[in-house]
């Protein structure tokens, strides 16, 4: 069992171990909105494709059509 000091000192050595990689935050943001960008930009195609604005229209029309 780990006693209070050694627990600390294996705690603190186990986190420097991920603390020397200071520039990949930058490159992480930038490779997540390029992902972001792409998804957006398929997504766009997707909902403004004939089929799918189709089934919006008609989705939307039967919503505003329901009788209570």
């Amino acid at each position: 069992m780990f006693r209070g000091g050694r627990l600390r000192r294996w705690w603190a050595g186990l986190r420097a171990i991920g603390a020397d990689d200071r520039g990949m935050t930058t490159a992480e943001y930038a490779v997540g909105t390029l992902a972001a960008c792409a998804l957006a930009a398929v997504l766009y195609k997707v909902v403004t494709s004939g089929p799918v604005q189709a089934l919006l229209r008609s989705t939307l029309e039967r919503a505003i059509n329901v009788q209570f």
